[in-house]
């Protein structure tokens, strides 16, 4: 390779690694103002009549009035009222309930830990656990919106057996009732109950009810990992936190606030990458609103905890649902309204969250997050599949997940050993042929079309296919998508510990020097690419500049694939051993036979 080749390879390199750095930097997001009304103002203009209090009246307020945004994320609290906090359980969470807007204020997950940090130097508090919710300003179901008549946000709290009910009495004489109940499987029903106790007609017009924030577990979590996603009348949508960080090529805005269309919300879930909280409505909402947090950055206690925690703040999302208007009577049942809702707090568990989608019939299990990645849900289907095999293979054979990872390696490269066996015995037949090739190029290289059709009739002649070898790499790639979106969501790799590695779903990061981290296991894939390409035969024709980029081409993809999870580049890295012994094998069982090809190659060759 000459030195203008090596210069342009070693360019692109540093490009591919530094391009988001240097773009962000080049094109900075531009700045957006902060919000600082509590809510959305109505554009529609006012006016001094008052509306007539009819269904009708309340529906055409709702189809003009756009949604009220949580913009600055607070609730108005008098200064001398002290917050009341009850506390349910079961075996599996903890739920803390706060009078401050009369809603859930944390989730307390008792079997995961909040931070897998092999650096900590505090490990095993009984505190130190997952909280959902825990950094988010407002409470779940938290009703907030202008025109509510709630001028305070503090409610009354009180423990019946395992239930929790907040009540609250308005002085336009609306009164509103909430009740939760925990169940199994990190789910709480919820019931949402206006009461008009005054002698009149009341309408409620819309108004926001909080459906959870998605923030990161530790100081060091990765913030593109958050979002959130809505069932809207049977289709699922997903927002990612790479919409409210701005900046790139398209020197876009970062948003600060994201509103759906007016639609039919079932549900929305806002979400990390192994934890969400979804609430799931009886009544169809109107609309979601999400809106950008900033978080305040971690604590000295933090750091002393998490050496290798980052010393930034970090940002969260906190959505809300759109709920429609409703008119209460003055007299009978119409005097009250009920709204129904069923909330989960806890994993991304396939397993759980199918059964629930199953039940509910409502497709809660999107939220995976398998269909997302490259390929839709033909890729999706694998994951799914990995995933149920590997917690199989767990489960049955009490094998640690990252010996799960090999066996179902070994079992994909055993199904696709005929695929690959022919794939290496067309790259020795085309080694082979190499001589006779390179003949024919020379022969007809002022003719360029002519040596084409030339080497394709010679090709045709010894029955190979320049394709060939490329057949079994492409079969698998979906499956190797499909590990990767399985590792990105899957709460079961979560810190589970294989050799060195203490979190398969991280990078196995053993030590860092001048503040590069050094991961063992990307570094074994790349060389393991290396041997393998070495023992890969190019193809004919090829430039000589290109078969050398070519053999050097497994750096690329080690640079890729760094800081990738260290159970994806375990599952590439076993891929590419068993390749490389399969290879071996077959090269050493069919000596006679390649070499009784030879003679053929050299008559057919005679004959052009």
């Amino acid at each position: 390779m000459d030195k203008k080749s090596i210069i342009v390879v070693v360019i692109c390199l540093l490009l591919i690694i530094f391009w988001f750095p240097l773009v962000n930097k080049i094109w900075p997001p531009k700045p957006v103002e902060p919000a600082t009304n509590l809510v959305t103002t109505p554009t529609t203009p006012s006016t001094n009549a008052a509306p007539a209090v009819t269904n009708a009246a309340v529906t055409s307020q709702s189809l003009t009035m756009p949604p009220a945004a949580p913009a600055s994320a607070t609730l108005p609290v008098p200064p001398d009222v002290k917050e009341q906090i009850v506390t349910l359980e079961t075996d599996k969470a903890r739920y803390v309930f706060t009078s401050i807007g009369g809603g859930l204020k944390y989730v307390e997950l008792k079997q995961f830990p909040q931070i897998v940090d092999r650096n900590a130097k505090k490990k095993g508090s009984t505190n130190d656990v997952v909280r959902l919710n825990a950094k988010a300003p407002m409470p779940v179901f938290a009703i907030t919106g202008e025109k509510t008549g709630i001028d305070d946000a503090v409610y009354t709290l009180r423990k019946e057996g395992n239930i929790v009910i907040a009540e609250k009495q308005l002085k336009n004489g609306l009164r509103i009732i909430k009740g939760f109940k925990p169940e199994s499987n990190y789910l709480v029903r919820v019931e949402i109950r206006y009461e008009n106790t005054t002698s009149e007609p009341l309408p409620v017009p819309p108004h926001l009810l909080m459906a959870g924030a998605a923030t990161p577990m530790g100081p060091f979590d990765n913030e593109t990992m958050l979002g959130f996603y809505y069932n809207d009348s049977g289709n699922i949508y997903r927002e990612s936190a790479s919409s409210f960080m701005g900046g790139g090529c398209s020197m876009r805005s970062p948003l600060t606030q994201f509103e759906s269309k007016q639609g039919n919300i079932i549900w929305s879930a806002a979400h990390n990458q192994f934890f969400a909280i979804a609430v799931m409505n009886r009544e169809p909402a109107r609309q979601l609103v999400a809106t950008k947090i900033q978080l305040p950055p971690p604590t000295d206690e933090e750091i002393e905890l998490y050496p290798t925690a980052k010393r930034v703040s970090q940002f969260g999302l906190q959505t809300a649902l759109v709920l429609p208007p409703v008119l209460l009577g003055n007299n009978g049942t119409n005097k009250f309204h009920d709204r129904k809702f069923l909330m989960y707090a806890g994993p991304k568990e396939y397993k759980t969250l199918s059964e629930i989608a199953y039940k509910e019939n409502n497709k809660l299990d999107e939220i995976m997050g398998f269909n997302n990645v490259l390929g839709g849900r033909f890729t999706g289907f694998f994951a799914k599949a990995l995933l149920l095999s590997m917690n199989w293979l767990h489960e049955t054979f009490k094998l640690s997940y990252g010996l799960c990872i090999i066996a179902i390696t070994f079992i994909i490269k055993i199904i696709f050993w005929p695929l690959t066996q022919a794939s290496t015995r067309s790259m020795k037949r085309m080694a082979a042929l190499q001589p006779q090739m390179k003949a024919i190029q020379e022969k007809y290289k002022d003719n360029p079309q002519k040596m084409n059709q030339k080497l394709m009739e010679f090709m045709k002649e010894n029955r190979v296919n320049p394709l060939g070898g490329c057949l079994p790499m492409l079969i698998q790639i979906p499956v190797f998508i499909g590990f990767y979106a399985m590792i990105q969501s899957a709460i079961e790799l979560r810190g589970a510990q294989f050799l060195w590695a203490t979190d398969l779903s991280r990078p196995d990061t053993v030590a860092v020097i001048f503040g590069f981290p050094i991961n063992p296991i990307p570094i074994i894939m790349g060389l393991t690419m290396l041997w393998q390409s070495k023992m890969t035969p190019m193809s004919p024709g090829m430039d000589p500049t290109q078969q050398k980029i070519m053999k050097y081409m497994p750096l690329m993809f080690m640079v890729f694939l760094y800081n990738m999870s260290s159970g994806l580049t375990l599952y590439w890295t076993v891929q590419n051993l068993l390749t490389i012994a399969q290879m071996k094998i077959t090269k050493t069982s069919e000596p006679k036979q390649e070499e009784s090809q030879s003679p053929l190659v050299k008559k057919s060759i005679k004959k052009k």
